[in-house]
């Protein structure tokens, strides 16, 4: 299992160095070229490697044709790597910014046993299988939320906790930012996919997070349905409270 901890690292640290060049490339291309070019790319690089060093194994990209997606032998398969090689487009494309990642999991036989959320422009990898936790909490909870659409139960969460919010852009980078200790819950509704979350959850839990959907049950992975519309990533310690908003939403 060592093996797969560190091929989760290095890959999500190659395809971020990749999507670093591409940034450099078309530095004065369009924002819309920029993601096109860093989509694409990371995606082939991380599946030609994939198939390279573990042939065996299925792949579910966030990159993938429908129709790949739709592959229903994956979910007979006992080993799946869940990828999504640019999370944060929108963020990639603004030069300058570097809330956004790379996210490499591995699910095997019904849990996420592996993963990596590299933070390409933070000169950052967060990997399993262990991770330090994150450093005292402040009096006042940060409660990170997406910059654009900040959802109406993560606000709930803020008040009931007298806490701050902290705007950023990717799932990943946010749950990274609790995982670092930049903020202390991530409470998301309205939309996500399995490969949105994978390979933060998979870093949050090996630093001893909290994790669930909104309303405490299991976050499930290599679904049929990828849809993975809300999660809660937290402190141990605020799970109670976070929990106590959320169930009602």
């Amino acid at each position: 299992m060592s093996a797969d901890h560190e091929l989760a690292a290095r890959l999500a640290t190659e395809a971020g160095r990749l999507l670093l060049d591409v940034r450099t490339e078309l530095a004065d291309a369009t924002a819309a070229e920029r993601k096109d070019a860093g989509d694409k790319r990371a995606h082939a690089f991380l599946m030609t490697a994939l198939a390279t060093e573990r042939p065996d194994d299925a792949v579910l990209s966030e990159e993938a044709t429908e129709e790949e997606k739709a592959n229903s032998t994956r979910l007979s398969a006992d080993r799946v790597w869940i990828v999504d090689p640019l999370d944060g487009t929108r963020e990639f494309g603004e030069l300058g910014r570097d809330d956004w990642a790379v996210h490499v999991a591995l699910w095997q036989s019904g849990e996420l046993v592996a993963g990596a959320v590299a933070l390409p422009a933070q000169g950052v990898t967060l990997a399993t299988p262990t991770v330090a936790p994150p450093a005292a909490m402040p009096a006042a909870p940060r409660v990170i939320v997406s910059r654009t659409r900040p959802p109406a139960v993560a606000l709930a969460v803020r008040e009931a906790l007298n806490g701050t919010l902290v705007e950023m852009g990717s799932a990943g980078a946010k749950v990274a930012a609790v995982v670092q200790g930049v903020a202390d819950a991530y409470v998301h509704a309205g939309g996500q996919y399995e490969w949105d979350s994978a390979a933060p959850v998979a870093v949050a839990r090996a630093a001893g997070l909290f994790t669930s959907r909104l309303d405490g049950s299991p976050l499930r992975y290599n679904q049929a349905d990828v849809s993975m519309p809300d999660l809660i990533v937290c402190r141990p310690e605020l799970a109670d409270a976070v929990l106590a908003v959320t169930t009602e939403h």
